[in-house]
């Protein structure tokens, strides 16, 4: 009975064990690879903490170059909307404060976080102001335009990427948030796993 309760021990030990160190393998296995249009350290708006982008992978992404003084800056409210309604299938918001066109984003960072929350309760990703045009650009829109996206000509231009990483479609500034085919475009990304 003594050997019999001894083999039941050690084989529970064993299996315990062995199971732990599977999990524990699982757990530590290598992230999915991060697409180079991702694969990017960029400060965020609020606090300008480093924010590595890879945490992005594997969800469908729309980057928009963002600003407060615009006429456009009313599709906050939409993107926001679009943010809330997709993000648990696996959409994420990207926006980028940027001062290029018409100098429509002349605030400090900690302003233009506040502008973003308290006008427009905005809750997707921002990141610090930055150039998205030329060869100063963040390098997340140089490796943008790398992939294919067509470059911004005002604020409020948007980039769709897949779940892969790569560039599905570029919309115009005009082009809004609740825009039919881009919600097509969207859902249809979203879609696929």
């Amino acid at each position: 009975m003594k050997k019999s309760l001894f083999t039941l021990v050690c084989g529970t030990l064993l299996t315990v064990l062995f199971g732990t160190a599977h999990i524990a393998s699982a757990q530590t296995a290598a992230p999915a690879a991060c697409p180079a249009t991702l694969n990017h350290v960029v400060p965020r708006l609020q606090d300008e903490a480093p924010q590595n982008l890879c945490q992005y992978a594997g969800k469908v992404v729309l980057v928009v170059n963002t600003a407060s003084y615009c006429g456009f800056t009313v599709q906050y409210e939409g993107l926001e909307q679009l943010y809330a309604k997709y993000q648990p299938q696996g959409l994420v918001v990207l926006g980028f404060a940027s001062n290029d066109f018409g100098q429509q984003e002349p605030g400090a960072n900690k302003e233009i976080a506040e502008f973003c929350k308290n006008t427009y309760g905005v809750k997707f990703p921002m990141f610090a102001k930055s150039s998205v045009i030329g060869p100063n650009s963040n390098p997340v829109y140089l490796s943008l335009m790398k992939a294919g996206a067509k470059p911004p000509q005002w604020n409020f231009h948007k980039i769709l990427l897949g779940r892969d990483g790569k560039v599905i479609a570029s919309y115009p500034s005009k082009i809004r948030p609740d825009d039919k085919k881009m919600i097509a475009d969207l859902e249809q990304a979203l879609a696929k796993k």
